[in-house]
Formats: C-alpha cells, sequence, structure tokens
C-alpha cells in the first residue's frame, strides 16, 4: 500500500520533568523513523500508546505521513486541496468585504502553489499566481475566466495534494515557510505573515467543522505568528510647519489643487480615516453662521467608502459602501472640526459650487475622488516640500499619518482619550495602544503633580 508501512516498533513512554509541568512523551518508529506524541499526563499517554499497540496486534498498516494508523485517519486523503480552497473562499466571500476577500485569495494562492505536487512546465509560474489570485478564489469571476486560465485551473486542479497533506506536520511546515516567504524567498513582512496565518487557521477550522480534518494542525501558542505592533511610528508624525507647508503645496497645485486641500485638512483637523471622508456629503458638514461668535463646525460621519477594486466588489464598483469601521452598520459620529477648517470648508463649498445633496469631494468629472489622484497629490507634496532626508524617512509617508497626527495632537494637548477615542472612532483600548507612545509634552505637567504630593513625614528614631 502506497505511502503505507506494516513496520512499526513501540518505545516505551519518556518522562519530562520541567520547571513549570511533567510531559509524558509516546514515542514508536516507522521504518526506521521516529515519531513523538507529547501528553500533560500519565493517563493521556498511556491510554494513546494502547491505541498503537492494539493497532498493530490487529495487523493494521501504519500511515508514513501522519505516524498514525489508517484508523486515525480522517476523510481528509479523499479531499482534494483545491476543490476544498474553492469551497472555503465562496463561503467567505459572502461574509466579508472586499480587502478581506482580496487577502484570503493572496492567501490560498500561496498555499496552493505549495501544496502543488510538481511543478508547473507549460505554463509561467506567474500565469499560475495570476489566475489562482484573480480567478480560482474570486466567486464572482470564476465563471468568467479566460480559455488560458481556465486550462491553467484545470491543471491545478489535477496536480494538487489532498487534504491529507495537513496531517503531515513536515509537510504543514514546508507549507507554512512558503506562505510566510516572498517570491525571492526572504521573509514576508510581519503583519502579511500574521494576516496569511490568520486566514489559514480560520481555513483549518472550516475543515474540522465540516469533517474534513480531525483536528487544526497549524501550530498555537508562542512562536505561532511573529508578534507585530500596532504602534505609531513618531517619525511619522507632522509638526504645524510641515503640516502647513506640505498642504499649502497642495493647495498651489493646478489640477484640483483647492479641492486635495480641502481633503487633506479635513483629514489634518478633524482626524477620520480616508475612506470615511470620501464618503462625505456636504450636508454632513454643519457650518456656523458667517457673523457666529463661535466658527467651530461639526462633521458627521456616518458611512465609508474603502476602496477595493472592481474585482472584489458584489456590484462592480471600485468603491464597496459600508458603516463606519468597529461599529453597527447605521451608527455614526459627530466631530468638532476647528474654526481653521471651517473656513476651508465654506471656501470649498462655495467655489465647488455644491448642493447639500451633492458629495463634499468630487472626482475631476464628479464622481467619488478616487485613491490614487489622492495618494499621487500627496507623494507629489512630499517630494516637492520636504528635503531629501525627510522624504527618505517615514515623515508623513502615508495619507494615513495626517490622521495619525490629528490625533496625537489631541491627546498632546491634554483632552480625555475615551474623547479622542469618541472622536476617533476607536475604543479606549487600542487608541492608548496605538497612540501612547507618541503622546509629550506633558512631562513638565506630571512631574509638578508628583511632586505635589509631598514626600513621606518625617519618621520617629526607633534605634
Amino acid at each position: 500500500m502506497d505511502g503505507m508501512t506494516y513496520s512499526v516498533k513501540i518505545w516505551k513512554s519518556a518522562v519530562y520533568k520541567g520547571k513549570r509541568k511533567t510531559t509524558h512523551t509516546v514515542r514508536w518508529e516507522l521504518d526506521g523513523k521516529e515519531w513523538r506524541a507529547p501528553f500533560d499526563t500519565k493517563a493521556l499517554a498511556d491510554a494513546f500508546r494502547s491505541e498503537l499497540v492494539s493497532a498493530t496486534r490487529r495487523g493494521e498498516a501504519f500511515s508514513l505521513a501522519t505516524g498514525r494508523p489508517i484508523s486515525h485517519q480522517s476523510g481528509a486523503s479523499a479531499v482534494n486541496w483545491y476543490d476544498f480552497a474553492v469551497q472555503f473562499a465562496d463561503a467567505q466571500w459572502h461574509r466579508t468585504g472586499g480587502n478581506n476577500r482580496k487577502n484570503t485569495s493572496k492567501a490560498l494562492m500561496a498555499t496552493t502553489v505549495a501544496l502543488l505536487r510538481t511543478q508547473p512546465t507549460t505554463f509561467r509560474p506567474v500565469d499560475v499566481r495570476t489566475a489562482l489570485r484573480e480567478f480560482a478564489f474570486n466567486t464572482r469571476r470564476r465563471e468568467d475566466a479566460p480559455l488560458e486560465m481556465a486550462a491553467i485551473l484545470k491543471w491545478v486542479e489535477r496536480n494538487t495534494l489532498t487534504m491529507a497533506a495537513w496531517e503531515d506536520p513536515a509537510k504543514v511546515d514546508e507549507v507554512l515557510r512558503a506562505v510566510d516567504s516572498k517570491l525571492d524567498g526572504t521573509r514576508a513582512a510581519a503583519s502579511s505573515v500574521k494576516r496569511n496565518r490568520r486566514i489559514l487557521n480560520v481555513a483549518m477550522e472550516y475543515a474540522v467543522k465540516h469533517r474534513i480534518l480531525r483536528a487544526n494542525p497549524l501550530p498555537k501558542g508562542r512562536g505561532a505568528a511573529p508578534k507585530t505592533s500596532s504602534a505609531v511610528d513618531k517619525r511619522s508624525l507632522l509638526n504645524p510647519e510641515q503640516a502647513a507647508r506640505l498642504l499649502g503645496w497642495v493647495r498651489r497645485r493646478s489640477r484640483g489643487g483647492k479641492r486635495l486641500h480641502a481633503f487633506f485638512a479635513t483629514m489634518y483637523y478633524a482626524g477620520p480615516r480616508p475612506e470615511e471622508v470620501v464618503a462625505m456629503g456636504v450636508a454632513d458638514v454643519r457650518l456656523p453662521a458667517e457673523n457666529a461668535e463661535d466658527q467651530w463646525c461639526e462633521l458627521l460621519f456616518h458611512t465609508a467608502q474603502p476602496e477595493v477594486g472592481k474585482n472584489w466588489t458584489d456590484d462592480g464598483g471600485i468603491h464597496e459602501e459600508r458603516g463606519l469601521k468597529g461599529r453597527a452598520s447605521d451608527d455614526t459620529r459627530v466631530v468638532p472640526g476647528h474654526p481653521s477648517l471651517t473656513r476651508i470648508l465654506r471656501e470649498h463649498i462655495k467655489a465647488e459650487s455644491l448642493k447639500p445633496g451633492d458629495l463634499l469631494f468630487q472626482g475631476e468629472k464628479g464622481g467619488m475622488l478616487a485613491g490614487s489622484v489622492i495618494r499621487r497629490a500627496w507623494r507629489t507634496a512630499r517630494a516637492e516640500v520636504l528635503s531629501p532626508e525627510e522624504f527618505a524617512s517615514p515623515l508623513g509617508k502615508r495619507v494615513y499619518d495626517l490622521r495619525h497626527t490629528c490625533l496625537t495632537n489631541w491627546l498632546n494637548d491634554g483632552i480625555p482619550p475615551a474623547q479622542v477615542a469618541e472622536w476617533a472612532g476607536n475604543s479606549v483600548p487600542v487608541l492608548l495602544a496605538i497612540y501612547a507612545r507618541c503622546i509629550s509634552g506633558q512631562l513638565r505637567d506630571l512631574k509638578q503633580r508628583i511632586l505635589a504630593r509631598g514626600d513621606l513625614p518625617n519618621l520617629p528614631d526607633t534605634a
């Protein structure tokens, strides 16, 4: 029988007494290769060892892939990985948004390439990856794959290992190494590795739920995925002089400069996410009367329009409408707008002749402002305004850094974190995890508070 053996030796269990716990390890040998299974208690180890002994007495074959008796195997060998991955992608499609769909497709693509029996000889590797990423794991486009892409997918389906590959620990390690690496073999960014591991973990739990695998084969606990930090890099934050120079250059830009200046100013003064700003309507801005003493405005955020690409939305649109991040679909939040922002938005609405039902920030043809236009304008502004050293640094490298700067400024101005979290659309723990390292300028006041408590009173001499 292929991949099976009857040459089995079962050894005495080993006991390791560590500082925190004792581990009982069952050991056995298949065709000269040693296998181990650790357990927390002697009873569990003895029970498992008894199962192995009973299997040998029944004359049962052992799998060389998993090291276990055939009776221990699941139905994984009857399920092709590619077929399972397509089924999983379809199940995820209807419960996730565009960006999650795209990330799921990328993770499944890398995994599928690692689970091919042989490497393609009649197709280019880049075409195989494209066929998998853009069509195989895209529920909406799969049936519309061009003939050459469909031929590649047929080949992949025939040349993919079964789900039994996930029952081989060595193969699991090999697949994870491939998924955690870039095309040149170097380690991928920690955030990418963590995201791919999370997607694969959901896929494995899906396999367990549908009785394809007996247990989730992915490693758990310490070292299962690299640690990532959500904290903002202080070097990315803009000081007022730098922000003024960048926004000033954008305003002087000949093509759509004033419109983009108002967009960036909204992020700098009110701290919304880019996808929330592009979704704003004129009616979402509450401006005070021009002769009012208080010139603060109010901004209402209730919708986000993240740009995910037309291939990953249900309707084929570039943007995907959804509620505010981390909140109920019909939730809203109101943010005060600095008097400077009031002036900028009032001028913007007047110059663009906008009506209450219009989008606040529009593209040149009247549609939604494209993310590529926003990013290109910001990138050009940095190149024109910043010194070569500043341009090469993280300083304001992303448009999102305008939001980071705003929220950090609010915290440094002494606004309570609970209030900043409300305006930002975050929870307080998330807010502090991201921005706590950036809070500065309050050390002198904090020292004075500590000194005000005074020293310990003089204690009587007990000698």
